[in-house]
């Protein structure tokens, strides 16, 4: 009974863990310098796609769109890729999010972050690239024309990163609001390398609850046992 006083008087002397209040705030714009391609979300993503040969079984070849490089040296004449991609894909982060005036860590934004295609204005295109590419759809290809792609030719898109409430999901540790850990995170299905979005563990239902009073209460008792043959041993 005094145990159980103590207890409660401590559960009331605890200060209350904070729970965040606002919206998260992404903080400065982030730009890629290249294409003068910016975003005022949490994250911003290029994607860089190159037309290439692709082997499809012993002797047969198909272009595809590939973000990643398709080594042809072994392929037949006539169905070789340049030789590596002249364009990096790449990713931004921002590292001046807040919430309630506190920062957010990164972690929080690769965890919880949920990507999103978005088409940016071209107004900022430097001269040399818009001589080389055009928009097509939400992003910009080097083709002269988009619906005759060659062998070498780049497509490029863009995604910004944009983050969901974060009640249940966050809590404040050293000064910074970091992943909560009852939270966890799915992969990103997008471009490389993946992204996650938000998801929290679900509470366990009264079937899980019932059995993990039983799994304690069997684990104490062996307990018991353990510590009374001791005794009777001394």
């Amino acid at each position: 009974m005094l145990l159980l006083a103590s207890g409660a008087a401590f559960a009331r002397d605890k200060p209350a863990t904070p729970v965040p209040q606002g919206i998260p705030e992404p903080g400065a714009e982030l730009r890629d310098r290249d294409f003068g391609v910016g975003t005022d979300q949490f994250g911003l993503d290029r994607r860089v796609e190159m037309y290439q040969w692709r082997r499809v079984g012993e002797d047969r070849y198909e272009r595809v769109w590939k973000a990643a490089w398709i080594d042809s040296s072994g392929f037949a004449e006539g169905h070789r890729n340049p030789p590596e991609l002249p364009l990096d894909s790449r990713r931004w982060w921002s590292s001046s999010a807040t919430l309630d005036g506190k920062p957010l860590d990164k972690m929080v934004l690769k965890s919880l972050g949920q990507w999103r295609d978005f088409r940016p204005g071209f107004s900022r295109l430097p001269g040399n690239l818009a001589a080389t590419f055009q928009p097509e759809g939400d992003g910009l290809i080097s083709s002269q024309n988009p619906l005759d792609p060659q062998v070498g030719d780049l497509r490029i898109s863009w995604r910004e990163l944009t983050l969901p409430p974060l009640q249940g999901k966050v809590e404040l540790r050293d000064g910074r609001w970091q992943l909560a850990s009852q939270a966890r995170a799915v992969p990103d299905v997008g471009a490389d390398p993946a992204m996650r979005a938000a998801e929290t563990v679900q509470a366990p239902s009264e079937g899980d609850s019932r059995w993990w009073a039983w799994l304690l209460g069997g684990i104490a008792l062996v307990a018991v046992i353990v510590a009374a043959k001791r005794r009777r041993r001394g």
